[in-house]
């Protein structure tokens, strides 16, 4: 769990996506491969932190969830409902992504306290997520870049705000976020054929 209280400052490298406005799924998609590396050799790592033990916290295992139920292709997944990244096991699960997986890209997910007019929004950018911020504890940073979803306000007993967050928007935002990653990696796809197909034909310049 993040905790973002400035979360209307600009930063760079950030994309800031309301779950329900049109088309939210396609435009987080978008930025995600903007922000993939260009290699295709690199492997992917989806990192889906939380718990379902706390629904404001069951946003990152939702998404895993629905991403391994979808079989996202030249993506991994980790972080599902039957087997969750959390504080308990964070750091040796991290170090069983790098033994399992050549120097990875990870991307980090979770779920974030904020603003009350910020519920609802999805934010993708550049660097880790920082889990437990929200509940102070500290924790590992997760990914290369983050993918974020502010499901409740900050500010006053986050732990309470936690457990009393609906799960409605936490299932909607969970959707509209795998959605976007599954899309994604089909546009990824096509990109990285699309690269290697232009190496090839400058190749018999």
């Amino acid at each position: 769990m993040n905790l973002r209280p400035n979360f209307f400052e600009k930063k760079g490298g950030e994309s800031k996506i309301n779950f329900d406005e049109d088309g939210a799924s396609t435009k987080i998609a978008k930025e995600i491969v903007s922000h993939l590396p260009t290699r295709s050799h690199t492997p992917i790592a989806i990192v889906c932190i939380g718990t379902d033990r706390s629904t404001g916290d069951a946003l990152g295992p939702l998404i895993g969830t629905k991403l391994e139920e979808k079989g996202s292709p030249l993506f991994h997944v980790y972080g599902t409902l039957d087997d969750p990244i959390h504080a308990v096991n964070l750091e040796d699960q991290l170090k069983l992504i790098n033994s399992e997986l050549n120097s990875p890209f990870i991307i980090g997910i979770d779920a974030c306290l904020g603003r009350l007019k910020s519920v609802g929004v999805i934010t993708v950018g550049d660097g880790p997520v920082k889990p437990g911020a929200g509940v102070k504890k500290e924790l590992p940073p997760v990914g290369d870049i983050h993918i974020t979803g502010i499901v409740n306000v900050s500010g006053f007993m986050e732990f309470f705000v936690l457990q009393n967050t609906r799960l409605n928007l936490v299932m909607k935002m969970a959707s509209i976020i795998s959605e976007g990653i599954f899309e994604a990696s089909l546009l990824y796809k096509r990109k990285l054929i699309t690269s290697k197909r232009s190496v090839e034909q400058l190749k018999q310049i």
